[in-house]
């Protein structure tokens, strides 16, 4: 057979592969395009009966890629793993990379957790929802509470614990229509998949509220004016934490006193 013949056959091969796993598009970044954002909408609404059974249950902190994909057709599957892949450094994303959450894990599920609203008459409370955290993360922080108790008489709860990377992925192009399908300002609100500390075993993030339901996420100065918050501040190095986004922080986050994760080096 002569080169040419080889050359052309060659083409040929790449070309059949080519037509039956198409490349994906890059993605906009300022602004997605009407096609995207359709089908961004589309795989949307197919998945959404699994997150609500995932919701009933309380396992949607636990979502796999595998039980992500399996709703969606190949065009929409390629275009969720294009969101998957997105490069952070070509969306200036300062914080580092944590690791994909398999969901998998070894986790302690968090029920039973109460806050009782200030001006609520009668002492009506409100159940928070089911909460995860790796196992050696909840027994520090168990151990760190029962510290707290016992210096302030006060403990603060989980609001958000583990989550994986699967369902990271999810929440991302879920608030896409939040900020007019631009990844480029999503991303300033929403962590991508592999760089939320709440889906990074290792380096373990904890939201905390405390009983009377205070979070601190709409006026933070409430959150820093609690005593739980000054306790923090001096002991939970002891126990491994560390306040992840204080003010002026060089990731460029927002300043968030409730966000604590777990440090191996302290």
């Amino acid at each position: 057979m002569s080169l040419k013949k080889i050359f052309v056959s060659i083409m040929a091969s790449c070309l059949v592969v080519m037509l039956a796993y198409p490349a994906l598009a890059e993605l906009n970044l300022d602004a997605l395009p009407r096609k995207d954002i359709m089908m961004v909408k589309s795989l949307l609404k197919k998945l959404k009966p699994l997150i609500k059974e995932r919701q009933a249950d309380s396992t949607l902190a636990t979502l796999s890629f595998d039980e992500l994909y399996a709703p969606l057709n190949e065009k929409e599957a390629q275009l969720l793993k294009n969101f998957q892949g997105l490069d952070a450094k070509a969306l200036n994303v300062k914080i580092p990379f944590r690791g994909l959450a398999t969901g998998k894990e070894p986790l302690t599920k968090i029920t039973g957790q109460r806050v009782r609203y200030i001006n609520v008459q009668n002492g009506a409370s409100h159940e928070l929802g089911v909460q995860y955290l790796p196992e050696q993360v909840y027994a520090k922080y168990t151990d760190m509470m029962a510290a707290m108790q016992k210096d302030i008489g006060k403990r603060l709860l989980i609001e958000s614990g583990y989550r994986s990377s699967a369902y990271q992925l999810y929440l991302f192009v879920f608030y896409l229509k939040n900020h007019e399908y631009s990844i480029r300002e999503t991303v300033k609100w929403v962590a991508l998949p592999g760089y939320s500390e709440h889906g990074a075993p290792a380096h373990q993030a904890i939201d905390f509220i405390n009983v009377l339901g205070i979070n601190g996420e709409y006026n933070t100065k409430e959150f820093e004016d609690l005593p739980e918050y000054h306790w923090l501040m001096k002991h939970a190095a002891e126990f491994g934490f560390v306040l992840s986004y204080p003010k002026n922080d060089q990731s460029g986050i927002t300043y968030e006193p409730w966000h604590w994760r777990l440090d191996e080096r302290q």
